[in-house]
């Protein structure tokens, strides 16, 4: 799901909610400067759709979904922070023997829609997606159908991929498990309106991020990954985070992409993008307080600038796919929302970049006062 919200600085009105949502103490709309990813030679990425972020080592791994050019698709990249540059390692994703045997091998062996991107905390070669829109996808053969006929979402159930990083580089898929909803979650037929992000907490707790249910909420699930859950391929079963997210009256507000923090008292926050308001959401994992919401303005970098198109450049659309966390920075990367991101041309400089999609990464000091009450 992608809409576009009217415009970066017309203000953020919230609709409605279960309580008035929290804003930013400050009241302040922080401004978030971009620099472009680029390869090794230094041309910008190429449409790269970038659909998720985690971090590796002090680098950050990013990987593509189904839209974007075949150059990008089915690989892990690796970015330094510090450069904005895509140093490598690249590891290209390909499927273990034993995966080829799962019913949705097909799928996920034919340019998948990949959304969302987590290491495991326990082991920084292991890394998992989750799949989004299979509309396209021929039916399985009759017993799979059968099978996992009830997801209590999408025709095609939504996969948990599991890959391992092997000593040649290979992003090897390891394992895959389709993900179940219960009838009373609600949460609707909607191909392309699914998982979008992913991240770990305390105790091995994986976090899912839903971008909307059949009210156009966004939700958060859960899933313990505990030794015997890959022992099977069977459905998983989330389980609903009792968490205070705005609601809102009408439009869409969906979560693409999502961070874990945890403070030093030991209380535990996601950071949401919540791409369409283009703002920052700090939600409180114990459910006590309402999320507070941090108003964000991005900018573009501007190379070889001059006169009023010199530095930086606002965006009208940025569309944050990607959230990470490496010390007290949060790094975001955007998906370009083919739809609208030529919106964003202003600046002769940055004109083809905006054509080839390319993406940027945004670094944002994180803030104490997100985790205080008014």
């Amino acid at each position: 799901m992608k809409r576009f919200f009217a415009t970066l600085l017309s203000g953020f009105v919230l609709l409605g909610c279960q309580t008035e949502p929290t804003k930013d103490p400050s009241n302040h709309i922080h401004k978030v400067y971009g620099k472009w990813l680029t390869e090794t030679n230094g041309e910008t990425i190429l449409n790269p759709q970038s659909s998720g972020l985690t971090v590796v080592n002090g680098k950050l791994v990013t990987l593509s979904d189904r839209s974007a050019h075949p150059s990008q698709r089915l690989k892990l990249r690796s970015i330094n922070p510090k450069t904005t540059k895509l140093e490598g390692p690249d590891y290209p994703i390909q499927l273990s023997e034993a995966a080829k045997q799962s019913c949705f091998a097909d799928y996920v062996a034919d340019n998948p829609d990949l959304e969302a991107l987590v290491v495991d905390p326990s082991n920084n070669k292991v890394f998992y997606t989750v799949t989004e829109d299979a509309s396209y996808q021929p039916d399985m053969p009759p017993s799979c159908q059968q099978r996992f006929k009830d997801s209590g979402a999408t025709d095609y159930p939504r996969l948990l991929v599991k890959m391992q990083v092997t000593d040649n580089k290979i992003a090897l898929v390891t394992h895959i498990k389709p993900l179940k909803f219960t009838p009373e979650m609600e949460i609707g037929n909607f191909p392309n309106d699914g998982i979008e992000g992913l991240v770990f907490g305390k105790n091995h707790v994986l976090y899912l991020g839903v971008e909307r249910d059949i009210q156009k909420r966004p939700r958060i699930f859960s899933l313990q990954l505990s030794e015997q859950f890959w022992a099977n391929d069977d459905f998983a079963t989330v389980s609903e985070v009792d968490v205070q997210l705005p609601k809102f009256k009408s439009g869409n507000h969906p979560v693409n992409g999502m961070a874990y923090i945890e403070r030093k008292n030991g209380s535990e926050y996601l950071l949401l993008a919540a791409r369409n308001d283009q703002e920052l959401w700090v939600t409180d994992l114990s459910g006590d307080t309402p999320t507070k919401i941090v108003p964000l303005e991005f900018y573009a970098e501007i190379v070889n600038g001059t006169g009023v198109c010199k530095d930086f450049e606002p965006m009208d659309n940025s569309s944050i796919e990607g959230l990470a966390v490496i010390d007290n920075t949060l790094w975001m990367i955007n998906d370009p929302w083919k739809a609208v991101y030529l919106n964003n041309i202003r600046c002769p400089q940055n004109k083809l970049n905006y054509r080839n999609f390319a993406s940027l990464l945004f670094g944002l000091t994180i803030q104490d006062n997100w985790f205080t009450a008014n």
